[in-house]
């Protein structure tokens, strides 16, 4: 393992997040793809995140702009950029959806509140499915049909992802609903800011959970049968993100005060459980 892979594994493993407990079942060659295309992903998410002068964050996304030319051309300066370049052709990775999640990174700090859901589909399209559509390739497909079950699971994880951290977002003066449907339930964003914690916002959110789910069941009616093992890492994430979701509603969407989350131990299981499941169709596994 050379220092850039270090870097990027260290990166996804320190991220606490769910999507490492999924990367644990693959070859080692897909493993050191995927984390160094999710170490990209940490990378210009602290920027938003962590960096409080919005035109420092802006210069440091131009730098990755600039960066992920240099993967494109084989010289990169960063340790996931390296990590990249030794990657992107093995893997018929596209430039275009790294700078469509940077794209999103950019939204991220002009927001501004999403209107409708459509503007919040693009947002949600630029920051999951663009990342979705990396990992599928990544994990290797037969059938064009698996780029659609990416890009469906990615909005379905987001949506998951806005509902989980609606309180916490609500601190940092954020709201990632669409202000149309808040409106809809006779919900203001002065309330969601200011959290109040009423049935109107209840039914809300449930309204958004049928969402994700709707996204969740069309991703998997557009996943071919045989490309279902190659992309078991979505899988197991789709379990763990489900589960997950349907622990918030059992809480009744108690969560303007709390981030609900899932124990390591309880996302390793069902990782493992999702995992044996599936069994390898005898096939070529990547086009």
């Amino acid at each position: 393992m050379d220092d850039s892979d270090k870097y990027c594994r260290e990166k996804t493993a320190k991220s606490g997040s769910s999507f490492y407990y999924s990367f644990l079942f693959l070859p080692t060659e897909q493993k050191k793809a995927i984390m160094a295309v999710y170490a990209f992903c940490r990378e210009v998410d602290d920027i938003v995140d962590e960096c409080t002068d919005k035109e420092i964050a802006q210069k440091k996304l131009a730098w990755w702009h600039t960066e992920i030319d240099r993967v494109f051309t084989d010289q990169p300066q960063h340790p996931v950029g390296k990590a990249l370049a030794q990657i992107k052709d093995r893997f018929s990775l596209k430039k275009h959806l790294f700078e469509e999640i940077l794209q999103g990174m950019s939204m991220d700090l002009s927001y501004q509140g999403y209107q409708t859901f459509e503007d919040l589909r693009l947002y949600c399209h630029c920051v999951a499915s663009a990342p979705g559509l990396l990992a599928a390739e990544i994990f290797g497909y037969t059938n064009p049909n698996t780029l659609e079950y990416a890009k469906n699971l990615g909005i379905a994880f987001q949506l998951v992802n806005i509902i989980r951290d609606v309180g916490e977002d609500a601190n940092r003066c954020r709201i990632y609903l669409p202000e149309d449907e808040l409106a809809k339930f006779s919900l203001t964003p002065q309330d969601i800011l200011e959290k109040k914690y009423t049935q109107n916002f209840q039914d809300l959110m449930a309204y958004q959970a049928t969402r994700a789910r709707s996204y969740y069941e069309k991703a998997l009616l557009t996943l071919p049968e045989a490309d279902k093992y190659d992309q078991r890492c979505g899988l197991i994430m789709a379990a763990i993100y489900f589960v997950l979701l349907s622990e918030i509603e059992k809480l009744h969407f108690k969560i303007l005060d709390q981030r609900v989350s899932l124990t390591p131990l309880r996302k390793l299981w069902i990782a493992w459980k999702t995992q044996r499941t599936l069994k390898p169709s005898k096939k070529n596994t990547h086009v």
